[in-house]
């Protein structure tokens, strides 16, 4: 289950907690196309479980589109950087 917290100041900052499965990915997909308030988006990854290469495809996919990541973990970081390699 993945826990999805939403805060607004200067940027839009999604907190997510727990496991990200391809549900929640649907879900968060469609939660940051949502945002039209034309704020930079800031994924907080900081208590993520990653639940597979869904999950990693799916936090490329954000940070191509200019959502930042914050909190990633190094491992997390090298496995999008290996990612963004292969393609």
């Amino acid at each position: 289950m993945l826990r999805i917290d939403r805060s607004a100041n200067g940027e839009v900052v999604i907190t997510l907690s727990g496991r990200m499965d391809p549900e929640s990915i649907a879900e968060l997909e469609t939660l940051i196309q949502a945002e039209t308030s034309g704020r930079p988006v800031v994924l907080d990854v900081k208590d993520l479980v990653l639940a597979g290469q869904d999950a990693v495809d799916f936090l490329a996919r954000c940070e191509a589109g200019g959502v930042r990541l914050l909190h990633c973990a190094p491992y997390v970081r090298e496995w999008i950087t290996r990612q963004n390699m292969g393609s």
